[in-house]
């Protein structure tokens, strides 16, 4: 059965997904044939569906989906890139620097690289183009820079980790991501630097003029407090991550209403939308994951392939380095969601025979997530970036390629130095 079984599983899923079948379906299709065929009881469809969902962590998913958006709304981005501007100065390639400082601030509010992307990509576009930064170069900086938001807490694929592996806390991850989201960030700028230096553009023109950092400050003090109220929040205990969540939504409507007044009844209706529909595409995905996992526990398949993976590894580096490969390749091709779901119950298994330690096992994948965020050719990131940018995605690779580079460095320093990652949650008392 389990032979049987784990082949028909893999095989119609990955055969689904290639043929363009979008994942929710794809999950869920392939679970309930290998239910049916194996005859392990098609009546525990509805009961894994929602088994998948009501886990009151998720909660905090549509929130922080809605706090990424009102703020996005709210005019904070703006804000943020003039006091970033201000605070780097007008220097050879500092709108480079300044798109992944505003993304990385705004990486601790929404936890989505995308969003974040979009919001930094619309507000500094024309003013980099006007510096002489090419248009691929633009999309590719600040595609590579919203990558951090899933590192920097919040941060949504943490959330998910957190539910689908029993024993590590959200806090942890949370506060084991900020090291490598920060490290990420400080590696994008060099190649950010050295591009506009070696192809002669970024140089600020005799016009420029730098804003005040006391008035930017100012202006942009609503925003950057908005990290410090959630994870303050967590860190004290005030409140739960969950409800960190809702305090973030609260606090963006709070500024965008009270405080900016960027905010009008059309444009929440927007938001509330946007957010409901994102939100429902990944409810639907993790409700269609439970029917998948279940299937695949049943049958053996996930124990199986494990085995199979331990026993032809080398070594505890081989295998390392495979892993890293698989979700690097992973992250081409699915959303970091999915792809905690289809590789989780095979690679946990695996972190456990070598005794990893499973939170900073997460990080580590999610930065593979990241950098999978904006690699060609399904580049969730940069395609929001290319869309705004006016460019085309093979047209990016060329400067893109140095990004990945970048990360890839800062990837592999975490992977073979854990204590990157986990001194922060020791120190605080997380681990």
């Amino acid at each position: 059965m389990a032979l049987k079984g784990s082949l028909i599983l893999l095989g119609l899923f990955f055969g689904m997904l290639l043929l363009g079948v979008p994942v929710a379906v794809s999950l869920g299709l392939s679970g309930t044939v290998v239910l049916l065929v194996e005859a392990l009881g098609i009546m525990a469809l509805p009961t894994n569906i929602w088994t998948g969902i009501a886990k009151y962590p998720l909660l905090a998913l549509p929130m922080f989906v809605l706090a990424g958006m009102v703020f996005e709304k709210s005019g904070v981005a703006e804000r943020l890139v003039r006091f970033a501007a201000a605070l780097i100065g007008a220097r050879h390639g500092g709108l480079g620097l300044v798109a992944i400082l505003v993304c990385m601030l705004l990486g601790g509010i929404s936890g989505s690289g995308a969003a974040d992307a979009a919001a930094v990509a619309s507000v500094m576009l024309p003013s980099m183009l006007k510096q002489g930064y090419p248009r691929p170069y633009c999309a590719s900086v600040i595609a590579a820079a919203g990558s951090t938001a899933v590192l920097i807490p919040p941060s949504i694929p943490f959330i998910v980790y957190s539910v689908f592996v029993p024993g590590v806390s959200v806090p942890a991850l949370f506060v084991g991501g900020l090291v490598p989201g920060l490290l990420c960030g400080l590696a994008l700028m060099l190649p950010a630097i050295a591009l506009a230096r070696v192809h002669g553009f970024g140089a600020p023109g005799p016009e420029t003029q730098r804003e005040g950092l006391g008035q930017a400050f100012r202006d942009a003090a609503w925003g950057l407090a908005a990290p410090i109220v959630i994870l303050g929040g967590l860190r004290s205990g005030l409140f739960t991550p969950t409800e960190a969540a809702v305090v973030a939504v609260a606090y963006g409507l709070f500024v965008g209403l009270v405080v900016y007044r960027t905010l009008t009844p059309a444009s929440l209706y927007a938001v509330f939308r946007d957010a409901g529909e994102i939100s429902a595409v990944v409810l639907m995905i993790v409700a269609a994951a439970s029917i998948f996992a279940h299937a695949g526990a049943t049958v053996g398949a996930f124990d199986s392939l494990a085995r199979a993976l331990i026993s032809l590894a080398p070594g505890e580096v081989a295998m390392l380095l495979a892993i890293n490969l698989l979700i690097l390749v992973a992250g081409m091709l699915i959303d970091a969601i999915s792809i905690f779901l289809v590789f989780l119950p095979i690679l946990v298994p695996i972190a456990r025979s070598f005794g990893w330690d499973l939170t900073w096992f997460g990080i580590m994948l999610t930065m593979n997530i990241a950098i999978g965020a904006f690699k060609p050719p399904m580049a969730v990131n940069l395609m929001v970036t290319c869309k705004v940018a006016g460019c085309s995605i093979e047209s990016t690779v060329p400067w893109v390629v140095w990004f990945v580079a970048a990360m890839a460095a800062a990837l592999l320093l975490v992977a073979f130095v854990p204590e990157v990652a986990l001194f922060l949650p020791r120190l605080l008392g997380d681990l």
